[in-house]
């Protein structure tokens, strides 16, 4: 399970922030929607994914060519909160809304189905 440190390890770093507030938006993105939303390319959003998984911040699961990563399900309470935490903290506008707004862009967002929902 994570522990704080690891928690305020994981976020500590902009681009895996940026990666947790996607998560919390949206739920589950695929590294090619991290690599857009961010303007990142891929190997870069695939390492800052794989610190925050290996610190159990993240869960991926394989769906063919593609891995969906989301929170991990089984974050505590408090890992949960501050999450939260920092999401709503911002006085006026988010630095992150950008983000998520070019994300919401993307042509061809792998995985979805009419409707914007996740084809499974």
């Amino acid at each position: 399970m994570v522990t704080p440190e690891q928690l305020l390890k994981s976020l500590v770093d902009e681009t895996r922030l940026r990666c947790v507030m996607l998560l919390l938006a949206e739920n589950e993105l695929c590294v090619c929607e991290f690599g857009y939303a961010l303007s990142e390319v891929q190997p870069k959003i695939s390492r800052h994914l794989g610190l925050l998984r290996e610190h159990q911040v993240v869960l991926d699961r394989r769906a063919g060519q593609w891995v969906y990563y989301r929170l991990h399900p089984e974050l505590p309470a408090w890992a949960h909160a501050v999450i939260r935490a920092l999401a709503d903290g911002w006085h006026g506008s988010n630095p992150y809304a950008e983000d998520l707004a070019r994300l919401r862009t993307m042509p061809d967002r792998p995985g979805r189905c009419k409707g914007d929902l996740f084809c499974i």
